[in-house]
Formats: structure tokens, C-alpha cells, sequence
């Protein structure tokens, strides 16, 4: 019985010092990839983004507004990008918002849009996250369809002014947010799966 015992104990001291090695867990990229936590922005989130968009438009030259309309992607335009290169596209969005709307000078204005780049920082951050190219992964050429746009937004940013800029960004707030958040996949790993890009009616009155 003792022998049976020091067996057993013997048994039990080399487990926990060899535990059995668990599942294979997500790659750092895949774990740290979260931007389904902007899919549906917060209540308040939403207003401070609306009080904003309302103080940009405020004083908008309608030749500025009349523009950057020209320039806006249209409804579906981000839907005909590769599942993958949405991210791309997005953060590219997003940079230039921040760009613009980090530009702003008026003091009353930058108080508004505090809480609102807070937020388009952290979409931002996991926009870069999620982009990151895994290192099992192979490099894709990049398609026509998001040279174009990404030259389009590099080609605004050099020759039009700072008022079209802002009307641009003014115009593209909530389709950004409401739409085209939806239109990336939530996983690079799962690049197949077709999200929703449906603009959600509630926000096209705003």
C-alpha cells in the first residue's frame, strides 16, 4: 500500500511540473483584432458624434459642401472591395478625419469634438491592429478597386483646400460610422464571411 502510494504521488508531481499542453490559442494579432466593439457605437457615443456633426456643419460654404459631395464614396463603393482591403480603406477614412478634424482651432469647437477623436482614435488603433499581416500569412496584391480610393484620399489631401476637407469629413461622419464600420470583417482570419453593410435608417435623417 505504501509503495502504491509513493507511486501515485510520484505520478501526480511530474504532471504538474509537464501539464498537458492546451488548445492552441488565437495568434496576438487575431486576439488583439476588436473592432466589432464599434459595430454599434453607444448611445452617448452617437450623440456626441451628432452635437458634432452639427457644429461642423454650421457656416459650411455650400461651394465647399457642393465639392467634397463629388468626392464622397458612394453607398456600396466599400462593399465592392475585397472582404480583406475594407480594413485598409477604412483606416484611411478614419486617418483623414482625424486629420482634418484634429486641425480645428475654434475653441468651442474643440471642446465638442474631444470625446468624438477620442473615439475615432481607438477605431483608429484597432483599425492599425486588425491590418497588421499575420506573420503565417501570405502577402495579397492589392486590387485596382482600393488603389483607387486610397489614391483618391491622398489626391484630396494634396489639392483641395481645408473647407472642402472639413465638408468632406463633415458629410462622411455617420456613413462611416454607421455603414461602413459594418462593412469590415470583424476577424482577418475569417475573411469570407460577408459582413453587413446596410446604412441603418435611423441614422440617415441625421
Amino acid at each position: 500500500m505504501l509503495l502504491l502510494l509513493l507511486l501515485l504521488a510520484t505520478v501526480l508531481t511530474r504532471t504538474q511540473a509537464h501539464p498537458v499542453p492546451r488548445a492552441t490559442r488565437l495568434s496576438v494579432e487575431a486576439k488583439d483584432c476588436n473592432i466589432a466593439q464599434f459595430k454599434s457605437l453607444s448611445p452617448q457615443q452617437l450623440q456626441a458624434f451628432r452635437k458634432a456633426k452639427d457644429a461642423l456643419e454650421e457656416g459650411l460654404p455650400q461651394k465647399d459642401v457642393r465639392r467634397a459631395s463629388r468626392l464622397l464614396p458612394r453607398d456600396g463603393d466599400l462593399q465592392q472591395l475585397q472582404v480583406q482591403e475594407r480594413q485598409k480603406a477604412l483606416q484611411a477614412e478614419v486617418a483623414l478625419t482625424l486629420k482634418v478634424l484634429g486641425n480645428m482651432t475654434d475653441p468651442a469647437l474643440v471642446t465638442i469634438l474631444d470625446q468624438p477623436l477620442h473615439t475615432l482614435r481607438h477605431i483608429h488603433s484597432q483599425l492599425q491592429t486588425c491590418t497588421q499581416p499575420q506573420p503565417t500569412a501570405e502577402p495579397r496584391p492589392q486590387s485596382r478597386r482600393l488603389s483607387r480610393w486610397l489614391h483618391r484620399l491622398q489626391e484630396a489631401q494634396s489639392k483641395e483646400t481645408p473647407g472642402c476637407l472639413k465638408a468632406y469629413v463633415t458629410l462622411n461622419l455617420f456613413p462611416l460610422l454607421t455603414r461602413d464600420l459594418k462593412c469590415v470583417p470583424v476577424e482577418i482570419s475569417v475573411p469570407d464571411l460577408e459582413p453587413s453593410c446596410q446604412l441603418l435608417e435611423f441614422f440617415t435623417e441625421m
